[in-house]
């Protein structure tokens, strides 16, 4: 992935484990056992965590920046007048609604969303490193892991609440991992974990090809590849949506990367472009799942990021701890067994490391009972809370 950072020198972690880390982690683990039992009881059999890789907590809450819809800060190609006709109004609900259709008029109106740090909602990252690799582990693992200092660290030696749920009979061959980063082989050690898999530019061979899959296949061959490491989000949704008609998914991890590509390359007006994309994928996901009988009524999603960003006219294109408020994320879930308390307001601090135990609560499972390092889940999502 273009510019990703390939060895990090991390300042210090302290930073970003000052914040209430104490109190939350207190709070969080006294509900735990509580939201654990009421899981079994739950109506989702299908959980999908979505990840938009890099996009900011602030333009998923305030919508496009003012400041970025320009040629000298924003770096756009296309003219100021036509970006605001797509993005721009006065009133923040409505600017963030022209982004984020899908997210603002579904998930937060029939869900909850965390992460707006102007009424008091903290998400973040603790890993102390806030980039692509360290977030990913962490949330997928329950933990940060301190040693995955880089992008190219190789394979995981930590075992993903994906492999542990694939490991179990239940859910053995229906785990799957569609993302757009070929990192991911690494990151959920495919050797290992069995899951199964489509990242970056490879498609998996069928023996009985469509013309539908062999126009995918010339596609992808005769793309000029804007980046070796990651294909476009385009590319991906179409085998994804193949994937939960003709399989019978469990437990499903999709990422998309144009949010952070686009970004790196200080191209504001596409930032706003691929996030509005993404909020599409999203909607047409749900719609194609909620048109499936086995998935209807029995499907959560948990929409988040893996890192923030930084800030102002320059910062905005980088993260990591050089860059202030990069540990600054947002996690949103929908399905029929969280409340639907939507944007949530002065709440307690949630973390990156609490979504890996959400995934398996929401299909019945105790992850951090077998593995004790791992963060409790995010209570307030989980049928505990709904009752």
């Amino acid at each position: 992935m273009l510019r990703r950072f390939s060895r990090f020198r991390v300042v210090t972690a302290a930073v970003f484990l000052l914040l209430s880390a104490a109190a939350a982690t207190a709070v969080a683990a006294a509900t735990a056992v509580a939201a654990a039992t009421a899981a079994s009881a739950a109506s989702t059999r299908t959980v999908v965590l979505i990840v938009t890789d890099g996009l900011r907590w602030q333009e998923v809450f305030t919508g496009a920046d003012p400041t970025l819809l320009n040629e000298k800060d924003g770096g756009i190609w296309v003219s100021e007048e036509d970006l605001r006709k797509r993005y721009w109004s006065d009133d923040v609900t409505a600017r963030r609604e022209l982004l984020f259709p899908f997210l603002w008029g579904t998930v937060a109106k029939n869900g909850q969303i965390f992460g707006n740090q102007t009424r008091g909602s903290i998400a973040q990252v603790t890993n102390g490193k806030a980039f692509s690799y360290p977030g990913y582990n962490e949330m997928t693992t329950g933990y940060p892991n301190d040693a995955i200092d880089s992008n190219e660290f190789g394979p995981n030696p930590n075992a993903s609440v994906f492999e542990w749920l694939n490991n179990q009979s239940e859910f053995r061959g229906h785990v799957a991992v569609y993302a757009t980063w070929n990192a991911f082989d690494n990151i959920f050690n495919k050797p290992r974990s069995h899951l199964v898999m489509q990242t970056g530019w490879t498609l998996p061979k069928k023996a009985h090809e469509t013309p539908r899959d062999a126009l995918l296949r010339e596609l992808f061959a005769t793309t000029t590849e804007f980046d070796e490491e990651d294909s476009p989000n385009s590319f991906l949704q179409i085998p994804l949506l193949d994937y939960v008609k003709t399989q019978q998914a469990r437990v499903l991890f999709v990422g998309y990367g144009e949010t952070d590509n686009w970004a790196h390359q200080g191209r504001y007006d596409l930032v706003l472009d691929s996030a509005h994309r993404f909020d599409f994928f999203v909607k047409q996901l749900w719609e194609t799942m909620q048109a499936i009988p086995r998935y209807r009524g029995h499907t959560t999603f948990i929409i988040t990021t893996d890192h923030g960003r930084g800030s102002g006219l320059t910062e905005w294109k980088e993260h990591g701890v050089e860059e202030k408020g990069s540990e600054n994320i947002w996690i949103a879930v929908l399905g029929p067994d969280t409340k639907p308390l939507g944007e949530r307001s002065n709440t307690h601090r949630v973390t990156q490391a609490q979504i890996a135990a959400t995934v398996a609560a929401f299909v019945g499972r105790d992850y951090p009972r077998e593995v004790p390092k791992a963060a409790p889940p995010l209570t307030d999502v989980l049928p505990a809370a709904a009752d």
